[in-house]
């Protein structure tokens, strides 16, 4: 999955009526190919069945293509992929794939492996040492093998690449700001950065972008031409998905904005195509990297990523009682666990309004490409991918849709009723501590960037990358923006330093608490250098102010080790070690005269030499 939405996906209770009408319970049924006896006798039902699943889940459009050996046996469209013009979905309907990507480069990144440029199991280090991680444990130990596995400790942070304008190279850059969170390969944390990481690996160690390398030695060799990656070159083509999703509080269908910000995680998600080409791709993963009698994708890199590389848990049979799928494991791009006694590797893949997966059962040779239009829906990959392989094998039918649609009205009631109490904690008839004009400025997290906070009128206005929205005062020092259709509500929480400004803004992101602090006035280099110098303490002791171009100035006592100076405002500084202590220069008619130390104590003033 690329990415998990800050908004629940909820269920349905009742069929919208337009879409009813507009369904007719009609099939798009537009096949690529004639199907093989066999398989139609297998297939017996389908059709009524994906009829029954459109009208349960009040879901746009979905394609269906089955692979047998080495042939796509089956490919059709269900319903729209274009619902408000009511254009049907067809086995050449181009839609994102998503994190379906990540095996792509995991498998370009194995190409690079069998020439000897990079190694699964020692420290990516040793072949990349531009990579740096947060600590010395990660620098000396994280493996390729690690991050396209998701069990380096670190866990997703998708708001630092969701709707940024970071590029693939500062998404890179910025690895070494992502703390773990648990030990090294003791717990799967699915982490999408580090899928971009291992794509800008693969430039460094190709000379190539991500999307050349892709293209050169898989797509093209696959015969893949519409394959592509941006929502430009997709809407280029005339047959392509619209995405659309579901009112949170109604069944309403609604179209939403393509999402378009992939190229810095394209790696882990930028991949756009079809149930046809995407079976050139199904028949080499299934056929030992072969296609059309040619090796086009290395066996042993196929293995690699095949292997098991961190167990996850049981969720659904622990949680549910959903026995059916057991011991599930992650290698490298993909899954692999037990079917009802079958070994199946798959993955999923999520973006809004687009949801798809590609799996495949190895011993039985059988593969499933599910594409689904509309987020509510996402869950029917699996529910499709599983009843297409239960056909397929003649298994009785396990009722995945009917447990899971329950499982849906459910969270949507629950989602509809949690909303209708959102703010019961309000703390009436408060006031901001601050006038809102000292609130407004930009504050800066390492990871995340830039949240810029201005006044508009009134009123304070919220940007963060490309979220753009206004704030209204909750209490005291909080501020929430509108509770949004499709992306919910951020909450930002002012914080003062000790001198009573406000210096922070924190937000509750993706997985924990974020901090930004407030970006400092940017001050003169040569005035920086006019303030380094020598300076004297009451008892005449000497200490020095040294200042080093692009990393400021430090305060430096004798037999101690430097103290960095942070900006504030104006002349006032501070060490990262004391927020209550403040140093201020003193100038006289441009003229450094000394430096003054406050603390809660009192004021100390040191003479310039």
């Amino acid at each position: 999955m690329l990415f998990a939405s800050r908004v629940r996906f909820a269920p349905i209770t009742k069929l919208n009526c337009a879409f009813a009408v507009a369904l007719g319970l009609l099939i798009f049924a537009h096949s690529a190919r004639a199907q093989e006896p066999d398989v139609t006798k297998k297939l017996d039902g389908f059709d009524a069945y994906m009829a029954q699943v459109l009208k349960d889940w009040n879901t746009p459009g979905i394609g269906v293509g089955i692979v047998v050996n080495d042939k796509l046996v089956f490919a059709k469209g269900y319903g729209y992929r274009d619902y408000e013009r009511k254009l049907p979905f067809t086995p050449t309907t181009l839609h994102p794939i998503a994190s379906n990507s990540k095996l792509f480069t995991a498998v370009s990144a194995g190409m690079l492996v069998e020439e000897g440029k990079l190694t699964w199991d020692k420290p990516i280090r040793e072949s990349v040492p531009a990579i740096q991680f947060y600590n010395d444990e990660l620098n000396n130990n994280v493996t390729l093998r690690d991050m396209l596995s998701h069990r380096t400790g670190v866990t997703r942070h998708d708001l630092i690449w969701f709707k940024s304008p970071f590029t693939r190279k500062e998404l890179f850059e910025r690895l070494k700001y992502l703390e773990p969170q648990e030990p090294m390969r003791q717990t799967f944390l699915y982490n999408n950065l580090m899928y971009a990481g291992a794509g800008y690996v693969i430039e460094l160690k190709s000379g190539k972008r991500w999307e050349d390398f892709v293209r050169e030695r898989i797509l093209t060799p696959l015969e893949m031409p519409a394959t592509n990656y941006t929502i430009a070159d997709m809407t280029s083509h005339p047959d392509h998905g619209v995405p659309f999703r579901e009112k949170r509080d109604s069944f309403e269908l609604y179209k939403i904005p393509y999402y378009e910000d992939t190229e810095g995680v394209a790696p882990a998600g930028a991949v756009i195509s079809n149930i046809d080409e995407l079976s050139h791709w199904l028949i080499a993963l299934m056929n030992d990297g072969k296609y059309k009698g040619k090796q086009v994708l290395p066996s042993a890199a196929l293995k690699a990523t095949l292997q098991p590389a961190i167990g996850l848990p049981n969720t659904l049979g622990e949680a549910l009682g959903f026995w059916e799928i057991l011991n599930p494991d992650y290698g490298m791009g993909r899954q692999t666990a037990s079917y009802r006694g079958h070994l199946i590797t798959y993955h999923g893949g999520d973006l809004p309004g687009f949801h798809s997966q590609i799996a495949f059962l190895p011993n039985e040779k059988i593969g499933v490409i599910v594409l689904v239009i509309s987020d509510h829906s996402a869950p029917l990959y699996n529910i499709v991918s599983y009843n297409v392989f239960e056909r397929m094998l003649g298994m009785d039918l396990t009722p995945w849709s009917e447990r899971q649609l329950k499982m849906r009205l459910a969270n949507k009631k629950a989602g509809t009723e949690a909303r209708a109490k959102a703010g019961a904690d309000r703390v009436p008839n408060t006031k901001p501590s601050h006038a809102l004009a000292d609130y407004a400025a930009d504050y800066e997290n390492p990871a995340y960037g830039i949240v810029k906070i201005s006044q508009k009128s009134d009123a304070l206005q919220f940007d963060f990358h490309d979220f753009h929205f206004p704030l209204s005062h909750f209490h005291y020092d909080r501020f929430d923006t509108p509770d949004d259709e499709q992306y919910g509500k951020f909450s930002v929480n002012f914080r003062t330093n000790p001198q009573g400004d406000v210096d922070n803004a924190v937000m509750s992101l993706d997985q924990a608490e974020v901090v930004f602090t407030r970006k400092p006035e940017t001050l003169d280099p040569k005035l920086l250098e006019k303030l380094a110098g020598t300076y004297l303490t009451p008892s005449k002791v000497k200490f020095q102010v040294t200042y080093t171009p692009g990393a400021g100035l430090a305060l430096a006592f004798p037999g101690g080790p430097p103290q960095k100076l942070i900006p504030l405002k104006g002349m006032q500084f501070r060490t990262p070690q004391f927020a209550d202590i403040i140093y201020e220069f003193v100038l006289e008619n441009g003229q450094v005269k000394g430096l003054k130390e406050r603390d809660p104590s009192g004021e100390y003033i040191f003479a310039r030499e």
